[in-house]
């Protein structure tokens, strides 16, 4: 219940979103002398708050959205009734998405940013070349790597792109999955390399090296080794003293002023105060999904269909990834006894599908990588049984000897594919929920296709006994990777934000996360989101006067 509006001293910079985004902003930005606010809808659970408790975290979905009060639905066509669904499900919280992720971060090669000018146009989708070069995000994915924390092989990947530096730590030990990974590409002749990931293998910055705890993806981490904004970026903003961040601030509405400018935001905090917080200047940085949300709640007499929506872009283009590829069943166990269990510790990696070629049936590609099948408890793999001694048994037989190969499908950009406001379904504080409309186009489908037979003939060549791909049936949002819902470009009539991330429509409106990837790119968005929003943040910091 709203008790009261309050007015807060305003902000220089505000800040929507502690996320990968937010907080890269909020590093750069107050070590250079600027005072934020911000505004985080979701708690802040401290790094020696998190433990391995795989119930609590994978079965009650301690980290994800609670579906009674913060709900989503998802259709495949604008014909269709939605549903509620848990789609994309991401951590609305102090570090946001960043704190469950695998931490998986390569970068995505030149042709990634160029798609239109190699295909040129494609019937239904809306492919477009991004405004930003390889040369001008180069420095930037550098400056990540070493401040952030990662781990790789500089010169191991054959088919990366120009890079000015190596990594700061040294790639982690191969194990059971990568074994065979290297195992089935050298059969095959196809150059394999580390997985650069977000986790230190050496003291760095103050941070300990990483014990490989298995229990990483859908976890945070309490050791402080795994790189996210909550062990990184945010401590260091707050070491400033520059930074006044405000966990369970729900924000509802951008206000504009008289000017058409943004002029601050309305929130209310876990008590149920409301607040009219006044800024110089707003930068969202809530996720894909939630920022087309979000300005599309910001309606007003200048803005009638959302704020900085003159376009009618907002909540269009989007894209999620969709994690496709094949199990694979070992006659011996992958890992020794002596070994430990390290869960999503990825290893191993190949390019060699990720550029078009003109013999496939479809264009554009993507990073391929083995992993684990599930956690102990959770453990799955097809066509596995569910319940009683025959689970327990499965569970005993299969659980060291399986492992997946797989990518994620680079899905092309379509204008219909998009979020917009469910005009029935309403979250606890009684506004419209994002609404997903989202459906595979055919080059999506061939290019899934291909990603199954090619990681099953992978797995085979790796020695897998038996072999079940996983086909592309609809998107799901497994990846919880989100693009393009205020896609950036330099024509103000088919993009929301210029190249800088500022709203054509709104000067100091400015977008930090993925929404403006013009593309999906073939890597995993975390390292270019990052990369992009220091870019942004370094112009503002230019541009003040």
């Amino acid at each position: 219940m709203t008790l009261m509006r309050r007015k807060p001293a305003p902000a220089d910079v505000l800040i929507v979103g502690s996320g990968a985004s937010g907080a890269t902003a909020a590093k750069v930005l107050t070590e250079a002398g600027i005072n934020v606010v911000c505004l985080e809808r979701g708690p802040w659970i401290k790094p020696d708050e998190f433990s391995g408790d795989e119930l609590k975290y994978v079965n009650r979905y301690f980290l994800w959205q609670d579906l009674d009060l913060k709900p989503r639905t998802k259709r495949s066509s604008a014909g269709e009734e939605a549903h509620i669904a848990r789609f994309s499900p991401t951590p609305q919280m102090v570090g946001g998405a960043s704190v469950h992720y695998s931490g998986w971060v390569p970068r995505p090669t030149p042709d990634d940013l160029i798609s239109k000018s190699i295909y040129g146009d494609i019937p239904g989708a809306s492919l477009v070349d991004w405004p930003v070069t390889y040369d001008e995000l180069e420095p930037y994915w550098t400056k990540v790597e070493w401040e952030f924390g990662v781990c790789g092989l500089a010169g191991a990947n054959k088919y990366e792109g120009p890079r000015s530096k190596g990594y700061p730590t040294p790639p982690y030990p191969v194990n059971g999955f990568g074994k065979k990974f290297y195992e089935g590409c050298a059969k095959m002749g196809l150059n394999a390399f580390p997985l650069p990931k977000a986790l230190l293998t050496a003291p760095h910055k103050g941070r300990p090296a990483s014990v490989q705890p298995g229990l990483w993806h859908e976890y945070g981490d309490p050791t402080g080794s795994k790189s996210t904004p909550l062990s990184t970026f945010i401590p260091e903003a707050l070491a400033t003293g520059r930074y006044d961040l405000r966990p369970e601030s729900y924000v509802r509405e951008i206000t504009v002023s008289k000017d058409g400018r943004a002029s601050g935001v309305v929130y209310q905090d876990r008590d149920g105060v409301e607040y009219h917080q006044e800024a110089k200047m707003v930068l969202l940085a809530c996720g894909a999904i939630e920022t087309a949300r979000l300005m599309l709640l910001s309606k007003s007499a200048l803005f009638p269909d959302g704020i900085a929506n003159n376009s009618g872009l907002v909540g269009k283009n989007a894209m999620f990834h969709e994690y496709i590829g094949a199990f694979g069943l070992f006659d011996k166990e992958l890992s020794t006894p002596t070994e430990q269990w390290t869960g999503s510790y990825v290893n191993g990696a190949t390019y060699e599908f990720y550029k078009t070629d003109t013999n496939r049936d479809h264009i554009l590609g993507s990073v391929t990588a083995a992993s684990t099948v599930g956690h102990p408890i959770n453990f799955t793999y097809p066509g596995k049984p569910l319940w009683g001694k025959p689970a327990k048994d499965a569970d005993r037989q299969y659980f060291d000897y399986s492992m997946k190969i797989g990518a994620i499908l680079q899905d092309i950009p379509q204008e219909t594919n998009a979020v917009d406001l469910d005009p029935t379904v309403r979250d606890a504080w009684g506004l419209p929920v994002a609404r997903i409309t989202a459906k595979p186009h055919e080059n999506d489908k061939a290019q899934a296709k291909y990603i199954a037979d090619n990681s099953s003939e992978l797995m085979r060549a790796a020695g897998a006994s038996k072999v079940d791909p996983i086909y592309l049936s609809e998107f799901t949002g497994n990846c919880s990777h989100e693009m393009g819902t205020a896609r950036m470009g330099n024509d103000p009539s088919s993009s929301v934000v210029n190249k800088w991330g500022a709203a054509h429509d709104v000067p100091n409106l400015y977008v930090l996360d993925g929404a403006v990837f013009p593309t999906s790119l073939g890597a995993n968005p975390t390292l270019t989101i990052m990369a992009n929003a220091w870019r942004i943040a370094d112009r503002i910091i230019e541009d003040r006067p």
